[in-house]
């Protein structure tokens, strides 16, 4: 019976890492296929007659984080600085907190001003970092990952695996939020996409 029940959570398991590893998998084509379109890729027009993928890290659900969103009760707006002259506003949302490779790490949560105006965008918050896999195996510049306001009662989940670059890491023409030295993680985050070429 003992031997029977460990074979039911074994399988159980692996079905979940399944639908996992399908959801991300599902979420990397999205991204190739935003990335082909003449209409929707940020690529330049030579690497666009050149492309055929993306390069991302192996999928791995240890890097699909359940955070502690410790909110920001005093925010105040501030311009936040970007790769051209552009200052969008944004405030700090909270801070997050969560243990990951075994190293504690608390870093910034953003919510847009503007975005926040919008419908579709109004529980939208933004986290961009660096970490030490930046300028190596993946780009200088730093990576985002898009997220939601938890539901009351819900702790913020962080999924590396969806980090992606941002539009400056393939052409020069786009203006950039960039990470500051708070938004950087003393450790390499070996998920989500790697630097481009």
């Amino acid at each position: 019976m003992k031997s029977f029940l460990i074979i039911i959570i074994t399988l159980i398991a692996a079905s979940t890492t399944g639908d996992y590893k399908k959801t991300i998998e599902e979420f990397q084509k999205e991204m190739n296929t935003e990335f082909k379109d003449a209409k929707t890729s940020p690529l330049t027009e030579a690497d666009l007659a050149e492309f055929t993928s993306l390069d991302f890290y192996n999928i791995n659900e240890d890097y699909n984080i359940e955070a502690e969103l410790v909110l920001n009760t005093t925010p105040k707006e501030f311009g936040m600085k970007t790769t051209t002259d552009r200052r969008p506003t944004y405030v700090v949302y909270g801070i997050a907190k969560f243990i990951i490779n075994g190293e504690k790490v608390e870093i910034n949560i953003y919510q847009n001003t503007e975005l926040v105006k919008q419908d579709k965008y109004k529980d939208y918050l933004f986290l961009l970092f660096t970490d030490n896999t930046s300028g190596i195996t993946s780009y200088a510049g730093g990576r985002y990952i898009d997220l939601r306001i938890p539901k009351e009662g819900e702790r913020l989940i962080i999924d590396f695996n969806k980090a992606y670059n941002p539009y400056c890491a393939y052409n020069h023409k786009y203006s950039c939020p960039i990470p500051s030295e708070d938004d950087h993680i003393e450790i390499k985050i070996e998920a989500g996409i790697k630097k481009w070429h």
